[in-house]
C-alpha cells in the first residue's frame, strides 16, 4: 500500500528547485522542475498555498505522485486553483495536469497525458493531450498538445527556457487574446492561425518573430469603430513587447473580408493586397511608422498613420497614393467619403498625390488628374472631366498649378468648361489670375478665390466675382420655380464661412418685370444638403405691375411696384420667415378679377349683388394706391394695408367713379392656408376664405 506525504513547502524550498526555470515560458516549463524530482517522490501529496517565481504564480497548488499501472512509471496529478503569467495576459487560469511519467530506453524522460485549463483567453486548452519529451544529452524539452485539431508545437533547450520555437496549426486567434491583450485594447472575437515562431519571454514582456497565415480572422476595438471581420492573409512579422511602446514589423498580404479602420472601411479584394508597415503599439493606440500597401489594380501608397484606441484618426500622412475608380470607392472609400462629402457617389477615373493631416490640421496636399469624374446619387453634386492639378502647404511656397474641368453641377446649376491658375503662398491656395465660367446663358467672372484650410472658419475662405447675363427664364426652370424673363448680375466682394453658414457681402440685382429686385445681405447655411437655408433682404423697386401680374395668373394690374422683403428665410425653398412692405404708391389700374383675388386671399368676399353687378358693366378700375404687408413668423402670416380699423384693412384704395376700394379682413392667417389661397387665385379658381 502506498505511503503518502503531505508536505507544505515554503517559497525559499520552491524557489530552489525551481532556479534552473527562473524565466519560464508557461507554467508547463516551471512544472517541468517537479517532474525531474517526481520519480523519488513517488506515493507522495505536494501542497503549496503559493508558488511564484519570475514571470508565473501558481496558487492553491495541490500534486499527487502514484506508481503507475505500467513498470517504472508514475502518476502525476497537478491542480492548480489559479495561475498567473502577466507576460501571457493569464489571470487566475484553473490548471489541471493528469498523466504518466517515465524514462525510455534512451534515457530521456517522457510525459504522456491530459491538460486542462478554465478560464484562459478564448477557451485555450480546455481538454487537450499533452506529451512531453525531456532529453538531457540533447538539452531540449518538447512539446506537443491538441485539442481537436489544433495542434501546437514546441521546443526549447533547457538551460534557456525562455526561447522556444512553436508550431502553431489550426490554432483558434482567440486563444493569444492575453497575449495580445498586454499591448493592444482590442478583442479577437473568431478566426484561426497557422504560425511557426520563436518567442522569448523576459521579466519585462517578451520577444516574437516568425511566419503566419490567418484565416476568417474577426476582432473589435472595445469603442467597436476598429472591426475587422472574415480577414485572412498570410506574412512574416517581428514583435517586441519588452520596451515601451511595444514595436511590430510585418511584411505579406490580406484578402477577403472587411477590415475598419477609424473612418475607412477597407472591403478587401480576393486577390492579396501587400502591406509592408512597422508600428508602434501602446495604451491600445496604434501609430503605423511606415507603411505600404499595393493592390495591384486599385490602390497603392507609401506613408504613415496613427489611430487612438478609441479608433479615432490621429495622423495620415501619405507620401504618395494613386488610387483607380470605382474600384478603390468601392473598396476604400465608403463610409468615409459618403460621410465627408455625399452618400453613394460615383466617382470614375485615377487620382494620385500626397497629403498630411495629423492633429485635426491639415499640412499638406497635392492630387493630380488626367480626367476625374464625381457626383453623388441625386446629381446636385457633380464634376465631369476634372484634369489638372493642386498643391498647397501650410508654410511652404508651391510651384502654380491648372485645374480644368468640362463641366460642374452644383444644387442644379451648371458651370461650363473652365481653366483656373492657382498658387500656394502663406498657407493660402490662391486663384493666381481670374477667370471666367458659364453659367446659365451668362458668366460668373471670379476675381478672388482664398482658401486657407488651417484658418479659422471665418477666415477660412474668400470669393469676389461679378455676375452678368445670369438667365431668369433658365434659372428658375432649373429650380422648378415660375417662369419669367429677365437677368441676374452683381457684384459678391467678399465672403465669411462660420460652421456650415455662408454669408455673401455685396448685392445681386434680378432685372426683371421692368424694374429691379436687389438681393443683399445674403447667407446660405447647408448649401449641399437636400433643405439649404437661404436668408436675406430683397428691396423692390418699380416693377412694372401689368407683367408680374399676368405671370402669376393674378388677374390684371398696371402701375409700379415697389417694397421690400426683410429677413427673407427659405428652407428647402419654401418661406418660414420674413417681413414684407408692398406699395403701389403711384396709382393704376386693377381688374375685378385682380381685386376679388386680393380680397378673398386676405380673408374678405368678392363683389356681389347690386355693387358687383355695376362693377361687372367694367373691366379696370383706377385706384389711387395700393398696398399690403405681410409678417411670416412661426407659421402664422400677420397681415395689414395702407389703414385699418377694427372692421379691416384696405388693400386698395380706389380712384373715380366707378370707386373701387378693397378690403382685408383677416390680420392673422396660418401661412399654409394662406398658400393654399394664392395657389387656387393664381390657377383661376375661386380662392376659399
Amino acid at each position: 500500500m502506498a505511503i503518502v506525504h503531505c508536505v507544505q513547502l515554503s517559497l525559499a524550498e520552491w524557489a530552489d528547485m525551481f532556479r534552473p526555470f527562473s524565466r519560464p515560458l508557461l507554467c508547463l516549463c516551471a512544472l517541468y522542475g517537479l517532474f525531474w524530482a517526481m520519480p523519488s517522490w513517488a506515493d507522495t501529496v505536494v501542497v503549496a498555498k503559493r508558488i511564484d517565481v519570475p514571470g508565473a504564480s501558481l496558487q492553491e497548488v495541490r500534486a499527487q505522485l502514484l506508481p503507475g499501472t505500467d513498470p517504472d512509471t508514475v502518476r502525476v496529478s497537478l491542480h492548480a486553483g489559479k495561475a498567473d503569467i502577466p507576460t501571457l495576459g493569464w489571470r487566475r487560469v484553473g490548471l489541471t495536469l493528469d498523466g504518466s511519467l517515465r524514462r525510455d530506453a534512451q534515457m530521456r524522460w517522457l510525459f504522456d497525458g491530459t491538460v486542462q485549463l478554465t478560464g484562459a483567453p478564448g477557451g485555450a486548452f480546455g481538454n487537450a493531450s499533452l506529451n512531453l519529451v525531456v532529453d538531457a544529452s540533447a538539452n531540449t524539452l518538447q512539446i506537443d498538445a491538441s485539442q481537436g485539431d489544433t495542434r501546437v508545437g514546441a521546443a526549447l533547450p533547457l538551460d534557456q527556457p525562455t526561447h522556444v520555437q512553436i508550431n502553431l496549426r489550426n490554432l483558434p486567434a482567440g486563444w493569444l487574446q492575453g497575449l495580445l491583450g498586454t499591448v493592444w485594447a482590442g478583442h479577437i472575437t473568431g478566426g484561426k492561425l497557422d504560425a511557426d515562431l520563436a518567442l522569448d519571454v523576459r521579466d519585462e514582456g517578451f520577444l516574437s518573430s516568425g511566419d503566419f497565415t490567418i484565416a476568417d480572422l474577426k476582432y473589435a476595438t472595445p469603442a467597436g469603430d476598429l472591426v475587422g471581420q472574415g480577414l485572412a492573409g498570410h506574412g512574416r512579422f517581428t514583435f517586441d513587447a519588452t520596451s515601451h511602446p511595444a514595436q511590430l514589423a510585418l511584411n505579406g498580404g490580406v484578402h477577403g473580408g472587411e477590415l475598419q479602420f477609424g473612418p475607412v472601411l477597407a472591403r478587401l479584394p480576393e486577390h492579396d493586397v501587400g502591406l509592408d508597415l512597422g508600428a508602434n503599439m501602446e495604451r491600445g493606440g496604434l501609430d503605423i511608422n511606415h507603411l505600404h500597401m499595393d493592390d495591384a489594380d486599385v490602390l497603392q501608397l507609401d506613408g504613415a498613420l496613427s489611430v487612438d484606441a478609441k479608433g479615432n484618426l490621429q495622423k495620415l500622412k501619405l507620401d504618395h497614393f494613386q488610387a483607380r475608380f470605382p474600384a478603390a470607392y468601392d473598396r476604400y472609400g465608403q463610409p468615409w467619403l459618403n460621410n465627408a462629402v455625399a452618400p453613394n457617389l460615383h466617382i470614375a477615373g485615377q487620382l494620385d498625390g500626397h497629403l498630411d493631416y495629423a492633429a485635426d490640421t491639415w499640412h499638406s496636399f497635392a492630387f493630380h488628374t488626367e480626367g476625374f469624374d464625381i457626383a453623388d446619387s441625386s446629381g446636385q453634386l457633380q464634376a465631369n472631366g476634372l484634369h489638372g492639378a493642386v498643391d498647397w502647404s501650410a508654410q511652404a511656397d508651391k510651384s502654380p498649378t491648372t485645374l480644368a474641368w468640362n463641366q460642374l453641377v452644383v444644387r442644379r446649376l451648371a458651370i461650363g468648361a473652365t481653366q483656373s491658375h492657382w498658387h500656394s503662398h502663406n498657407g493660402s491656395l490662391s486663384l493666381q489670375s481670374p477667370f471666367d465660367m458659364p453659367i446659365l446663358k451668362g458668366q460668373a467672372h471670379i476675381t478672388a478665390l482664398d482658401w486657407r484650410p488651417t484658418a479659422a472658419r471665418a477666415q477660412r475662405l474668400n470669393l469676389a466675382a461679378n455676375v452678368e447675363g445670369v438667365d431668369m427664364a433658365t434659372l428658375n426652370q432649373t429650380f422648378g420655380w415660375t417662369l419669367f424673363a429677365g437677368t441676374l448680375g452683381g457684384t459678391i466682394s467678399g465672403t465669411q464661412w462660420t460652421g456650415d453658414r455662408y454669408a455673401l457681402d455685396g448685392e445681386l440685382t434680378i432685372k426683371a418685370f421692368g424694374g429691379t429686385a436687389v438681393l443683399k445681405h445674403m447667407t446660405v447655411q447647408q448649401p449641399l444638403s437636400d433643405t439649404p437655408v437661404v436668408m436675406g433682404d430683397i428691396a423692390l423697386h418699380q416693377l412694372d405691375l401689368a407683367p408680374l401680374a399676368d405671370t402669376f395668373n393674378f388677374g390684371s394690374m398696371s402701375g409700379r411696384l415697389d417694397g421690400s422683403i426683410d429677413g427673407l428665410q427659405l428652407v428647402g425653398g419654401n418661406p418660414v420667415a420674413f417681413k414684407a412692405s408692398l406699395l403701389a404708391q403711384n396709382g393704376g389700374r386693377i381688374s375685378l378679377h385682380a381685386a376679388n383675388n386680393l380680397s378673398i386671399v386676405t380673408g374678405g368676399s368678392a363683389a356681389s349683388g347690386l355693387q358687383g353687378a355695376v362693377f361687372k358693366l367694367f373691366k379696370t378700375f383706377n385706384y389711387k394706391r395700393m398696398g399690403l404687408n405681410g409678417t411670416l413668423q412661426g407659421g402664422v402670416c400677420t397681415l395689414s394695408g395702407l389703414d385699418g380699423d377694427a372692421s379691416g384693412y384696405t388693400i386698395v384704395e380706389g380712384s373715380g367713379i366707378p370707386f373701387m376700394h378693397v378690403v382685408g379682413e383677416q390680420t392673422r392667417v396660418d401661412w399654409p392656408v394662406l398658400v393654399h389661397r394664392l395657389k387656387a387665385a393664381s390657377q383661376g379658381s375661386v380662392a376659399e376664405r
